[in-house]
């Protein structure tokens, strides 16, 4: 009877064994797999910013432009927001802002439509660090929070900006609709009409 019970315990230690080398095995392929995968997209990635690089010719952003003025206008200066001078000429836009179903409001934007949280300057000195070696060599490396034009530390909420032809500040942070053409809202139905513009 021991006997048996010992045999039955070795088949059951051998089974136990190969069923981990295989997973182990499995796991092994696996990663190998994963890691052949990332090497390959990076690969791609790099020959499509290669055929298609980042353009270097934009001479002038209205992303910026936006951030400056705005700047400004939340710091009551708001003379300077409204007569700060724009090199190009902004395009104009159109936006219809939602709260649930409800339509909140329509604007024309003068310029773009910008987040909240574009800045004009990083908020820290590294956005990651990884660790290696003697812990106490990093704390001269320890990561330091940069302060916003205005002075201010933190994030801003989740959400859009922009101003309108007029001169007016509006921050949204719920959904919208937004388009270089005229339209309508109509019983939750978009319409609109092609415009051409005459220079």
């Amino acid at each position: 009877m021991k006997n048996k019970v010992r045999i039955s315990a070795l088949c059951a230690a051998i089974i136990a064994m190969f069923l981990l080398c295989g997973c182990t095995a499995d796991a092994t392929a696996v990663s190998k797999g994963t890691a052949l995968d990332m090497e390959a997209t990076k690969q791609v990635s790099g020959n499509l910013a290669s055929n298609q690089p980042t353009p270097k010719d934009i001479e002038y952003s209205l992303e910026r432009y936006n951030l400056i003025r705005r700047a400004y206008w939340v710091n009551g200066q708001r003379e300077k927001a409204n007569t700060l001078p724009c090199e190009i000429d902004k395009p104009l836009g159109y936006i219809v802002l939602f709260s649930g179903n409800a339509t909140v409001g329509r604007f024309v934007v003068d310029g773009k439509v910008s987040s909240l949280n574009s800045y004009l300057s990083p908020d820290s000195e590294y956005y990651e660090y990884i660790v290696v070696g003697d812990p106490a060599y990093v704390k001269e490396y320890a990561n330091q929070w940069l302060a916003d034009v205005d002075g201010s530390y933190g994030e801003n909420d989740s959400g859009i900006f922009f101003f309108t032809p007029d001169g007016k500040y509006i921050e949204w942070t719920g959904d919208y609709l937004y388009s270089d053409i005229p339209f309508e809202i109509n019983d939750a139905m978009v319409s609109y009409n092609e415009i051409t513009n005459e220079y």
